[in-house]
């Protein structure tokens, strides 16, 4: 089973789309209220098969492990030591003084009283997928992107009021609902691999150390439930870059605004 990120547990339960917090509003308490919940049309999603590749296992095992112990040096082993890149919004934002490692480090979160990437770090590695970066030869980046027609996605989410960045994707072929934001609540629907809206829910509280999150959501039939965040993925991920040189693979590069500048 692919792992959701902490990062993106985090966005699926709480926080409103990117796009709703961007709107000119009049000041409030409090982030604007979530459109109310409706009937929408499924859209079908696919996720891209794993990388057919042991050595690429074994590496990410590798990192799995560096991730675990926190450990600076294990990593730096596994990062290129130069020519890594950084796509921000506004391009390269590697620092190309810096070293390959250092310019990670910065991008996912490594740094800091409170270093986030470590546990961001350890869902990456666990996730099997990935896909060719246009423009760089043999570059591979991951999690790869979910199929599902876009066109279809811009279309719903009018007809809800809602925003493309407010649908998540599922992980398992079949994810089970529940009336409540509890683990053992009774299970009101089952849903295959379709889009499934997210509809934060402020008031819900956090759940304990040793919990998984639940993410309150909106099915295509209009029904509000909840649903595991470990088996929900949120669309638009940041990504790690990979290359395999005579050496064995590398993180070369990274996609998005990184945990390690929010």
């Amino acid at each position: 089973m692919r792992l959701i990120i902490a990062a993106a547990a985090a966005l699926l339960i709480a926080a409103p789309s990117l796009a709703q917090a961007q709107q000119k509003q009049p000041p409030q308490k409090g982030p604007p209220p979530a459109p109310a919940a409706k009937p929408y049309t499924p859209i079908a999603v696919n996720i891209p098969p794993p990388i057919n590749d042991p050595s690429f296992e074994e590496f990410r095992k590798q990192v799995s492990e560096a991730a675990a112990k926190k450990d600076r040096a294990g990593l730096t082993r596994l990062v290129v030591q130069q020519g890594f890149f950084w796509e921000g919004e506004n391009g390269d934002q590697a620092d190309k003084k810096k070293s390959g490692f250092d310019n990670f480090a910065a991008a996912i979160g490594l740094t800091g009283k409170q270093p986030v990437g470590w546990d961001i770090l350890l869902g990456y590695a666990g996730d099997p997928t990935a896909t060719p970066y246009p423009g760089k030869q043999g570059v591979i980046c991951g999690p790869a992107d979910p199929e599902f027609d876009e066109k279809q996605l811009e279309e719903v989410a009018k007809a809800t009021g809602t925003d493309p960045g407010d649908f998540a994707y599922p992980l398992d072929e079949t994810i089970e609902v529940r009336s409540a934001p509890r683990a053992d609540a009774p299970v009101s629907e089952k849903l295959g691999m379709v889009l499934i809206r997210i509809m934060p829910d402020p008031k819900q509280p956090a759940p304990k150390p040793d919990q998984v999150p639940m993410v309150r959501v909106v099915t295509p039939s209009g029904k509000v439930g909840y649903i595991s965040a470990d088996v929900l993925a949120p669309l638009g991920n940041d990504q790690i870059c990979y290359v395999k040189s005579a050496d064995g693979w590398k993180i070369t590069g990274y996609i998005g605004a990184g945990p390690g500048q929010q």
